[in-house]
């Protein structure tokens, strides 16, 4: 399936040129949060960014995980510059806590009012779909729609789900994304479990000690069968290995995905695993490495936000510069912007089990 538009909400603005801008400008201190009258860190998306009266004119009392998710489909569909009018279009939202903020809202309010007087608009706002049915009204699409909820591989999960979609011609295209917010009891758990960067700088390459900064954001992809020329490139595979499988480590690794010869290696590393030496596995002397979550945070989601990364190098055949550049075990990064023959990209991702998922984009001919 081809990748034909990208929406995007993060904590630097909203739309696929303020991405753009991110990976050309690199890092930037993200915004100071308190938890727990404890200073932190954590890359929050302005009420200005989602405060489209436009679009969102259906949905005013949505809270911002649906908002989030709005524009960035609808920016995906935009993106394209594709008429789908009497398409069949599926949507496919994929997160790994959902609409965690106003669920704890809601059970907020049954503590201080009672369960007679809680609000049912902040109760049918918490479920995890409501972000997805918002997506359908404001855009007016009658086709499937799902969510998929998991925690690190939500997002392979989805571009799995879309592909078979595809291969079914159950849907001309299929608006597939994520979406993750950022709230308080959500930076308290990561600030008890996990190490902060005091500075709130990821550091990619550390691995252990890793740093985590917490984000929010939206991305959503329009994908499709078809293969027209502006098209950012093609997702080629989807692979997702359990630690279940089992079998020796070594000829798994030596069978697997790293026989590939890629361009280059996106790696998800943020700070969401405590130890994140389990990527040295992926990394290779004669293949550059990059990861670009200094410009977004820690997500489970990430994937998601270097799959926008890795589309637009495809597209563009440059690379982008690491943000952050601290290099303690002298891997082979790339190190500044250039021009670039980019045939094929592969985006990392591993879970606290050590199961591994990885996405590959392949240039359009």
């Amino acid at each position: 399936m081809n990748i034909l538009g990208i929406g995007i909400v993060f904590s630097r603005g909203r739309g696929i040129d303020c991405f753009e801008k991110a990976l050309q400008e690199g890092w930037r201190a993200p915004s100071e949060v308190e938890i727990k009258g404890k200073k932190s860190f954590a890359y929050q998306v302005d009420p200005q960014t989602i405060s489209d009266k436009t679009l969102l004119k259906k949905m005013r009392r949505a809270d911002k995980l649906s908002r989030m998710a709005v524009l960035a489909a609808a920016d995906a569909l935009n993106n394209s510059g594709i008429e789908i009018t009497n398409k069949k279009i599926g949507i496919i939202t994929s997160t790994a806590f959902g609409a965690h903020v106003t669920t704890f809202d809601f059970l907020n309010d049954i503590l201080d009012h009672g369960e007679a007087n809680v609000s049912p608009t902040t109760f049918s706002n918490s479920v995890h779909n409501a972000a997805a049915s918002y997506v359908s009204s404001a855009l007016d699409i009658e086709g499937p729609t799902l969510t998929v909820t998991q925690f690190f591989f939500s997002f392979h999960s989805a571009l799995q789900l879309a592909q078979v979609w595809l291969d079914e011609k159950r849907c001309d295209y299929i608006l597939v994304g994520a979406v993750e917010q950022y709230g308080d009891v959500l930076g308290y758990i990561y600030d008890s479990k996990l190490k902060q960067a005091s500075d709130g700088r990821i550091r990619p390459f550390n691995f252990t000690p890793a740093y985590h900064v917490p984000g929010e954001g939206a991305v959503f992809f329009l994908v499709s069968k078809e293969d027209p020329e502006n098209a950012y490139c093609k997702v080629e595979d989807i692979k997702i290995r359990h630690s279940r499988e089992g079998g020796n480590p070594a000829l798994r690794q030596a069978q697997g995905d790293n026989i590939v010869q890629a361009d280059l290696n996106i790696i998800d590393t943020d700070g969401m695993l405590s130890d994140e030496s389990v990527y040295m596995s992926t990394v290779s002397p004669h293949i550059p490495t990059a990861a670009y979550s200094p410009l977004f945070g820690s997500m489970m989601i990430g994937s998601a936000f270097n799959c926008t990364a890795g589309a637009l190098m495809l597209k563009k055949q440059f690379y982008y510069a690491n943000p952050v550049m601290d290099n303690p075990r002298g891997i082979h990064l790339i190190n500044n912007a250039r021009c670039a023959n980019i045939e094929l990209i592969r985006c990392i991702r591993y879970s606290c089990h050590s199961e591994k998922a990885a996405i590959y984009l392949r240039k359009n001919h």
